[in-house]
């Protein structure tokens, strides 16, 4: 009998024994490791053996390192980056950089876990600067323009063809500059540190034929629309604009130069700006050179604001010669449309 109850009590303490030492082992194995992060390396998530020296802007990463499971904040030069896009554990962090940096170029990466934080300078470049158009479009010497586009951040330069001129303000997205005397006409061009950008779209004319009214030696000579060639509320730029408030469809905004026709050599496109009344959502414009309808550009116009276009000759049957501009409407509808600034680059 004895010796039935020490065998009881011997088993009864080993099975206490065994779940004491088996406490001890999780509490060991979820004990958290309480030294401060280091950061070794930046690597991409395709090839994780070789350090990177730079990243772009929007990129994954691997963020290579020591101590860096409680990371909780991953920070790219005072840009947090969003905790869903934030994946730790010991050795690496997996994180995406945000879409845009206070720096062109340096941007340090700085972890923060629950035992300290650690600092890696590394290079995260924002894409090249992309110039989308003008504000206004054109202008004398003098003229103050804003430069729209993006990535301009830590810009270094901007020309006027091949002038020099001196920034007023700079964002991310808008340059403030001046006119340049003898520049009243020709591309801009937008320099950072990660690039050079060259506008798609010129800068003023080499002839008018429409800002505040016609220019001499040109005449309307419109069908099925009253225009008024000094609308004063809707204009894009200067005092007035074109109004052309269509009277039957296919009617066209139509001007004549005079005798003899406009030798088109060292010309390279037609430009104007156009603004969609009431109901002109998608409907449809097509401009002609010399009233040739197969070789015309049918543009697509917005309803309440302003569009730029620049269309260039080799889209319009590559012309020789100009004698008329022939805005016509193409949806086969009445429709009020505005017009500024016509010319030719």
């Amino acid at each position: 009998m004895k010796r039935t109850l020490q065998t009881s009590f011997s088993s009864a303490a080993l099975a206490v024994l065994l779940l004491t030492l088996l406490t001890v082992a999780c509490k060991k194995e979820k004990q958290e490791d309480t030294n401060p992060p280091v950061i070794t390396g930046v690597t991409n998530l395709l090839d994780r053996g070789d350090l990177l020296e730079s990243a772009d802007f929007d990129e994954w990463i691997i963020i290579k390192g020591q101590h860096l499971a409680t990371t909780f904040k991953v920070d790219f030069n005072g840009e947090i980056a969003s905790d869903s896009l934030v994946y730790a554990n010991d050795s690496i962090i997996t994180v995406k950089i945000p879409k845009t940096l206070p720096d062109p170029i340096n941007n340090p990466i700085t972890v923060s876990t629950k035992y300290g934080t650690a600092t890696y300078n590394f290079r995260i470049l924002q894409p090249p600067p992309v110039i989308t158009g003008f504000d206004p479009v054109a202008g004398p010497e003098g003229t103050q323009v804003n430069i729209l586009g993006d990535f301009f951040n830590g810009v270094t330069s901007v020309k006027f063809n091949d002038v020099e001129v001196p920034v007023i303000s700079k964002a991310k997205s808008t340059i403030t500059v001046q006119v340049p005397q003898g520049q009243t006409y020709g591309y801009v061009y937008v320099t950072t540190p990660v690039g050079t950008a060259k506008s798609e779209k010129v800068f003023g004319f080499k002839l008018v034929v429409y800002d505040d009214a016609l220019v001499s030696g040109w005449s309307n000579t419109s069908w099925s629309t009253a225009t008024d060639y000094a609308h004063a509320d809707t204009v894009k730029r200067g005092t007035y604009a074109l109004k052309s408030p269509f009277t039957g469809a296919w009617g066209a905004v139509r001007v004549t130069k005079a005798a003899p026709a406009l030798d088109l050599t060292g010309y390279s496109g037609v430009k104007f700006s156009i603004y969609g009344g009431a109901g002109s959502e998608a409907k449809k414009v097509k401009l002609l050179i010399n009233g040739v309808t197969a070789t015309g550009y049918t543009v697509t116009l917005k309803a309440g604001q302003w569009t730029d276009f620049q269309i260039p000759l080799s889209s319009l049957g590559n012309p020789t010669s100009l004698s008329t501009l022939t805005f016509q409407e193409f949806s086969g509808i009445k429709q009020l449309i505005y017009f500024d600034d016509i010319g030719l680059y």
